[in-house]
């Protein structure tokens, strides 16, 4: 028996985690850990890379598939079925004035686009 209370008493979990869910974290501590409140009139972080959106052909859908042909490089099929099918990106990850370029195009052909 003496060497029993020589020895260190064993913990009461046994080695296995506690099964109790943690509490939820206080209001001022999710705000503190989402960031600076900065309010709504900050101005927000320019985007670098543009979707290019196509949204409607409008009333010249003939006029649209050439375009879009001639923007993406697709054959006639693939254009006219992107037209046909819209609203589908049509182009992802360009630059702002490459964006505004191909915008500019399209809608001097009577498209509707958004830049995302």
């Amino acid at each position: 028996t003496a060497a029993a209370s020589t020895a260190a008493p064993t913990p009461p979990h046994r080695g296995r985690r506690c099964r109790r869910p943690r509490a939820p974290a206080a209001p001022a501590e999710a705000a503190a850990a989402a960031g600076p409140a900065g309010g709504g009139d900050a101005p927000a972080e320019e985007k670098d890379e543009f979707d290019v959106i196509f949204v409607a052909p409008g009333d010249n859908k003939i006029a649209s598939i050439k375009e879009v042909r001639a923007i993406t490089g697709l054959g006639l099929k693939e254009a006219k079925d992107l037209v046909e099918g819209a609203p589908k990106p049509l182009k992802e990850g360009a630059t702002k004035d490459e964006a505004e370029e191909i915008k500019k195009k399209l809608e001097a052909a009577g498209a509707k686009v958004e830049l995302k």
